[in-house]
């Protein structure tokens, strides 16, 4: 069969945020390698600060690419009209369905991506915070992922689309169609 418009957005939008998860991750394996304290927050190496740019590029567009692509195609998917439906009820909606555990949780993660990437804080102590924070809020973020993921492969594991986050050790793959 073959996949429908929406399947291939849906597609899509899982691979692009696949490609930020993957280096989300490594982004956050390295910062919890690297310990950052304080003072390296304050007077960061030139690899601390690549480091913090990767992470802080990687957070926020996995936040930013699943909110406003990824859902919004997994809404269409499941057949739902979403053209004119704000973003706060398709939160609500997903989480109707069971695909996203609290649209108030999902809210509270992004006021926490919103002041990690916009509020620029003169305290150390209060960047440190907000950088401690934005990483326990990727650590949701993946795990919400993560959830999404497994509800693809049963949703649509008939589907002529494959969404699978481990193949030949590594984490993720791009959805791709079966062979003929």
């Amino acid at each position: 069969m073959k996949p429908t418009p929406e399947m291939l957005a849906l597609a899509q939008a899982w691979a692009l945020c696949h490609g930020h998860l993957d280096a989300l991750q490594d982004a956050l394996g390295d910062m919890r390698c690297r310990q950052l304290t304080l003072a390296d927050l304050e007077h960061p190496s030139s690899a601390d600060r690549r480091l913090l740019d990767q992470f802080a590029y990687r957070y926020t567009r996995l936040q930013d690419d699943m909110g406003g692509r990824l859902m919004p195609a997994l809404l269409r998917a499941l057949g739902e009209e979403v053209a004119a439906m704000p973003a706060l009820d398709r939160f609500a909606r997903l989480e109707q369905l069971g695909w996203l555990a609290s649209a108030e949780d999902w809210n509270v993660l992004w006021q926490i991506r919103n002041q990690f990437a916009h509020d620029y804080p003169d305290s150390i102590d209060e960047r440190f915070e907000r950088l401690q924070a934005a990483m326990d809020a990727a650590d949701q973020l993946i795990a919400i992922i993560a959830h999404i993921d497994r509800k693809l492969h049963q949703r649509f594991s008939e589907s002529a689309l494959v969404f699978s986050s481990s193949t030949h050790g590594a984490r993720h793959r791009t959805p791709q169609s079966p062979a003929p």
